[in-house]
């Protein structure tokens, strides 16, 4: 990788001062390099632009007392020069900052690179096969799914597989709350309907769920049963009708994201901790850890003690555990599971949850190994207006409405575009929209663009092949940047598998393909200069492959014609 190539020629010159005595002994700080999105001219060479920064001289500055501008002029004398496939070129600026420029023949080389790593280009080594548990969407089955759902489960498969991709096992999981009020809530609300289909008074509660979905799954109940279930207990009838409602609910939930392409290796029951007594076991760990008590018939956890706004209850006066305490239990599982790491994509409903549960994990031992990212909602938008209703629904739009209406390419892009911890608009007209305008249409166009490419050399019987002999041909500024955008694949799942932004897959595709793009205005792929054809052919192919790789990312699919 680019960044760790210029790392090591930034401690190489360190170490080399230090010994000649120019810098004093010092352990080395941490070298931060990043990517430069604008490309600033140094004043002494305007033909060169920068690709890479680092502030390295001034973190040397604090340490020993020294001119920041003086260090990072040392370093820069250092550095140029010095080999990285190529003489790398470095310059300083103020107030101590040294710019990297990456030189054309390193550059070339990368397209061979690529050519060679094909589908494994962008893999690192990074998760050393460390576990992670990767729990996402998660929605209570008692209703269809709705864009929040949608949302968090493009963003938990999305960062399941840039963590793969960075080297880390990855479980994904979906924790299916089968247990308690809400599920029982289900069955109450399919019972009114029922009843009332069958011409009995039934009164409709202000809690129930609405949506048309609860009066399709008692219309199903009297085709299949007519009124048997009039004949038995309220109380045995709504039971079996929970079961029915939750089943057909999961069932769905399963369905629908088998058809959007989320796979999940675990789908974990609530129900089985209480099968499993770990409910219990998590409460009686926390007692033996003195941060439990008493009152009011309840029994209740001093989460204020860690910067929680009120203490929580886990027992309620009626001797019911409540979804914090499995939640607390669930956790433990994932614990004896021996994950490195517990990532936790939760809903925004689900934001107060966040300091108790982390406030449990910090007496239980296991808050390093706890990440939580709480999402946010969702706005669908058309012609300027949110569109708040859904006939299925009820008061909010599902997911399968919108993945019926735009697809689930643009649903993912969409999503995917802005950090899943904030608010979004989603914009159906855009997303509908069959032109540049719509990103995903502009990426994907410049995949089918390069197919089309080598489906005409086919169709022609041309014998012109891509060939890595003459890349040092590649000297056009498009071809260069384009090279640039490629190879930036590996710094972007590095950053992406460290900080879980899964956003800047997104904006990465874009980029790539406004490269892609403007290399093909500039540039003739095919002329009658056959050397320079199959040095830039070498050069197409490597897009493809890129391209097709982060598409691949983000689950999105590469189209081969549009």
């Amino acid at each position: 990788m680019i960044r760790q190539e210029i790392k090591n020629l930034i401690e190489k010159s360190i170490k080399e001062l230090q010994e000649k005595k120019i810098l004093p002994r010092f352990d080395i700080p941490e070298i931060e390099i990043w990517y430069s999105e604008k490309n600033y001219p140094p004043e002494e060479h305007e033909d060169y632009s920068t690709d890479y920064v680092t502030n390295v001289a001034m973190s040397i500055a604090n340490l020993i007392k020294k001119d920041s501008v003086e260090i990072a002029s040392m370093l820069v004398e250092k550095i140029t020069g010095q080999e990285m496939d190529g003489c790398m070129l470095a310059y300083w600026r103020t107030p101590g900052y040294v710019n990297f420029m990456l030189p054309n023949i390193y550059l070339q080389k990368q397209v061979g690179e690529i050519l060679k790593q094909k589908e494994r280009f962008g893999e690192l080594k990074i998760g050393k096969g460390k576990k992670v548990n990767v729990e996402f969407c998660s929605a209570n089955p008692t209703g269809p799914l709705h864009l929040g759902h949608g949302r968090g489960a493009f963003w938990g498969d999305t960062l399941s597989n840039v963590l793969e991709k960075a080297g880390y096992k990855v479980t994904r999981e979906y924790f299916v709350n089968d247990y308690g009020k809400q599920i029982l809530l289900l069955g109450k609300s399919i019972d009114a309907r029922y009843r009332e289909i069958l011409g009995e008074q039934a009164e409709i509660s202000e809690d129930f769920y609405k949506g048309e979905y609860v009066k399709e799954i008692a219309n199903e109940i009297v085709k299949e049963s007519k009124d048997k279930y009039l004949k038995i207990s309220e109380n045995e009838r709504v039971k079996t009708f929970t079961e029915v409602g939750f089943k057909k609910m999961l069932k769905e939930a399963r369905e629908l994201m088998d058809k959007i392409g989320v796979k999940y290796d675990v789908w974990f029951s609530e129900r089985g901790l209480y099968k499993k007594g770990l409910v219990k076991k998590a409460i009686e760990l926390l007692k033996k850890k003195g941060f439990t008590y008493e009152k009011e018939g309840a029994l209740w956890f001093s989460s204020t003690k860690f910067g929680d706004d009120k203490d929580r209850v886990l027992i309620k006066a009626d001797n019911e555990p409540t979804y914090f305490a499995s939640d607390i239990a669930y956790h433990l599982d994932k614990v004896s599971r021996k994950y490195d790491l517990m990532i936790n994509g939760w809903g925004a409903d689900h934001w107060g949850y966040k300091v108790r549960l982390m406030a449990a994990a910090q007496v239980l031992g296991f808050e390093q190994k706890l990440k939580i990212v709480v999402g946010q909602f969702v706005r669908l938008v058309e012609k300027g207006r949110e569109v708040k209703m859904s006939k299925r629904g009820g008061t909010f739009v599902t997911l399968k409405e919108l993945i019926e209406e735009v697809g689930p390419d643009v649903s993912r892009f969409f999503f995917l575009m802005k950090s899943v911890d904030t608010h979004i608009d989603f914009d159906l007209d855009l997303a509908k929209e069959q032109s540049e305008k719509n990103p995903v249409y502009y990426i994907q166009y410049a995949h089918a663009r390069i197919c089309s490419i080598l489906q005409k050399l086919k169709a022609q019987n041309s014998k012109l092949k891509a060939a890595t002999q003459n890349l040092k041909l590649i000297n056009h500024i498009s071809e260069i940047d384009l090279i640039k955008q490629l190879i930036r694949l590996p710094e972007i799942i590095e950053d992406t598998a460290r900080d879980n932004q899964v956003q800047r897959l997104p904006q990465y595709a874009i980029d790539l393909a406004t490269s892609f793009h403007q290399f093909y205005r500039d540039c003739r792929v095919i002329s009658e200069n056959e050397p320079l054809s199959e040095a830039r052919l070498a050069l197409v192919l490597a897009t493809k492959i890129v391209l097709k790789n982060i598409l691949d990312l983000m689950g999105i699919s590469a189209p081969e014609k549009m």
